[in-house]
């Protein structure tokens, strides 16, 4: 049971292009589920913040940028939780705080800056030391959640509607953890499709191992490489294009980061008759809109 109620809704998109191809597309909006907690990050932190509470620790330590989806939603869930929480944020602290981070201080993390080469050394062991902290008492989260428990967490998604007959299931692929909480909780013959927002990540494959536990020849899943629009929170007009039509037909709010880049993609692969007829597609909304809040004002239509 995750630890706040949840409001899912899954909403069907009828444009005419894919009636008449007999394609269902169907959007499960989890950037619906809470106010603060959006998409797919309470269900990545589920199962940490269980650990918390079993482990009786008393911290969380966990990690992000200055625009991080994740950080926030940590610094909330822990203070509902009622533990504390540190974030460690890559860069020097800048003059002023982004809008997220003002949140996260607001929720009640303390936030620690690093510089981005210390920042980069944050997996290896004994990093918490070299920046003269500890890690007694604490629960590490890594960033993004990425970690096999983010991934049992993020199965849970595949729980959240009450009817799963959909052929294919698709999601943004950032650093894969959510593609494989997908793949741990699909039905067996579900076909998963993860569209990559980073340009050049080669190691999926060994990510998706060590995320589930399994051999990639047992899962079921395709990476498609071709709508990352220059790589990692990069954009183009066209994609800025795109969500705002969204938003005017469809009432749909998406980010440049991982949705629209997602969502543009299977829309453009239905075009390009990718799927068979009568497919049944569902794309996972897994929220971060505050990301847009980057973007200079009136660029968006929402």
């Amino acid at each position: 049971m995750l630890l706040f109620p949840l409001n899912i809704c899954v909403e069907q998109i009828n444009e005419l292009s894919f009636l008449k191809q007999n394609i269902e597309v169907s959007i499960l909006r989890l950037d619906k589920l809470h106010p603060i907690i959006s998409g797919n990050k309470l269900f990545k932190l589920h199962y940490f913040l269980n650990e918390v509470n079993l482990n009786g620790k008393k911290s969380v330590i966990t990690f992000g940028g200055a625009y991080s989806n994740h950080l926030v939603a940590t610094a909330f869930a822990c203070q509902q939780s009622g533990f504390n929480c540190i974030g460690i944020v890559r860069g020097e602290k800048p003059a002023q705080l982004s809008g997220t981070l003002i949140q996260c201080e607001q929720y009640g993390m303390q936030l620690i800056f690093i510089s981005r080469e210390a920042y980069q050394h944050k997996d290896e062991n004994g990093f918490l030391k070299k920046i003269n902290m500890t890690d007694d008492d604490c629960i590490i989260i890594p960033e993004g959640g990425y970690h096999p428990l983010g991934a049992k967490g993020a199965a849970l998604i595949m729980k959240a509607f009450p009817e799963n007959d959909y052929t294919h299931i698709c999601t943004p692929v950032g650093t894969a953890t959510t593609l494989a909480g997908i793949l741990i909780g699909k039905e067996e013959d579900q076909q998963v499709m993860g569209l990559n927002v980073l340009k050049g990540l080669n190691d999926i494959k060994e990510r998706i191992e060590y995320l589930t536990g399994k051999n990639n020849n047992d899962l079921k899943y395709t990476i498609i490489d071709d709508y990352h629009f220059g790589g990692y929170a990069k954009k183009t007009n066209e994609l800025i294009d795109f969500m705002n039509r969204l938003w005017k037909e469809d009432q749909l709010p998406t980010d440049f980061v991982y949705t629209a880049k997602m969502i543009f993609g299977v829309f453009d692969l239905i075009k390009k008759q990718y799927f068979t007829e009568d497919s049944k597609v569902l794309i996972i909304h897994t929220g971060g809109l505050q990301g847009n809040n980057s973007l200079p004002e009136n660029t968006l239509a929402f």
